[in-house]
């Protein structure tokens, strides 16, 4: 991880498109830190590669290193993944019946 300051702030991430990018700026600020994406990507003619593809994270100086811990961190499992996406869920939720739970979501789609 490149530690280029720009404007203040101080790159933690660097990629080549933005989709990567903004999802680490999501998991940081899901952290409770302070991200931002700068994109010198040249979107006219959708270039991915090299410099003219630049896509950065930038932090405060004051949360670099806690940036760095977070984005080191293990990722989380599949398990906790779907845990999370069910219980954020507005219908099904941590009310949701089992046999919802259980079910295939194609069965569930009127007929």
């Amino acid at each position: 991880m490149s530690e280029r300051t720009i404007g203040g702030w101080v790159t933690v991430f660097t990629s080549g498109t933005d989709y990567e990018a903004e999802i680490v700026r999501d998991r940081l600020i899901d952290a409770g830190l302070s991200a931002v994406v700068l994109t010198h990507r040249d979107h006219a003619f959708n270039l991915n590669v090299g410099k003219m593809a630049v896509v950065r994270v930038l932090v405060s100086p004051e949360e670099h290193a806690e940036a760095v811990q977070v984005l080191q961190a293990a990722p989380l499992s599949l398990e906790d993944l779907e845990s999370a996406a069910l219980a954020a869920d507005p219908i099904i939720g941590d009310d949701a019946p089992d046999d919802i739970l259980d079910d295939n979501p194609d069965d569930m789609l009127d007929e």
